[in-house]
């Protein structure tokens, strides 16, 4: 199984899918240009190690020693000095990044120690810019287009994103990530923030090839809700159609969303269709009242969805 994306939503996957495969590939998005990550990547020159290590920690298995390596390397200093709000696993990263001149041998002696149950993998050899093209930023002006670059500043911007692009442009990806989806019998896109963590991975160029001729599976797994900012106002199939604009190659097998979540099924159902795809509806979500999945709930449509094969040939 190889799962691509970034942050939050891609560490909530990873921790349901190592309850249902021992053989896991991560593949993170490297363009984060805030907080820690941003601070390690301006000093150093050095791919941001966020993402990264919130993958690793996703990977941690559930017993005193995944448990505990993965509150250290979440840990956050607190301090009046230069370390503070660092994350302890940035560090540790970026420490075996130097000692080694290797992105994926760091990132592989840090899941050794953590004992993940999984490998991660930059999407890019290359820290990246997210740029986008956003509608409205002023609101007097709603169709004025306006050119936005960070990945911070795209995720939080008062416009409506309509595309975007990376710096720099046709990257190149990590070779061992080309590899993992080549070889993969299942690929899972999402959840996570559309914009600046999911739809990244369809332009770099060899991942996006190998993303359309691997011979796996293809699983997207929709957010519960639109995200604030990012994609305001997205219906579950508007995310679909997004994917389709920056991808028009790309075919899928299963569309994965929460009945709760979609308003009108049968648009979602045509629009996943169009695509290649069977719509597959199954409670994933935590249950609290908040846009969050629910790791197990997750796992178990996983391994639904895997059980079965794939829908489409």
């Amino acid at each position: 199984m190889v799962a691509l994306g970034g942050g939050h939503g891609l560490a909530v996957s990873l921790t349901a899918l190592r309850r249902v495969t021992d053989a896991l590939t991560a593949v993170v998005t490297v363009a984060d240009d805030g907080g820690s990550s941003g601070r390690l990547r301006r000093d150093l020159g050095v791919l941001p190690p966020g993402d990264l290590r919130m993958a690793l920690a996703a990977l941690c298995g559930d017993d005193e020693w995944g448990a505990t390596w993965s509150r250290v390397v979440q840990h956050r200093f607190r301090a009046a000095g230069d370390l503070h709000n660092h994350a302890v696993g940035n560090v540790l990263i970026v420490a075996l990044w130097e000692l080694l001149d290797d992105p994926v041998a760091g990132l592989d002696w840090v899941g050794r120690l953590l004992g993940a149950r999984g490998r991660v993998l930059p999407m890019a050899s290359v820290p990246l810019d997210i740029t986008a093209a956003v509608a409205g930023l002023d609101p007097a002006v709603p169709d004025q287009i306006t050119a936005v670059r960070g990945q911070f500043a795209v995720a939080t911007t008062r416009g409506r994103v309509v595309n975007i692009g990376l710096l720099p442009p046709n990257p190149p990806a990590c070779p061992e990530a080309v590899a993992a989806i080549r070889e993969a019998e299942w690929v899972v896109l999402g959840p996570g923030s559309w914009f600046t963590s999911v739809l990244p991975h369809l332009l770099v160029p060899e991942l996006a090839a190998a993303l359309c001729t691997t011979p796996a599976g293809r699983v997207v797994a929709l957010n519960l809700a639109p995200q604030q900012g990012e994609t305001t106002g997205f219906s579950p199939q508007r995310h679909l159609e997004v994917l389709a604009e920056h991808a028009p190659d790309l075919r899928l097998d299963v569309v994965l969303a929460d009945p709760a979540a979609v308003r009108d099924r049968e648009a979602l159902r045509k629009t996943a269709m169009s695509m290649g795809a069977d719509l597959v509806l199954e409670p994933v979500a935590l249950g609290d009242g908040t846009p969050r999945h629910d790791p197990r709930l997750l796992a178990a449509a996983y391994g639904r969805i895997f059980a079965r094969g794939r829908i489409a040939p």
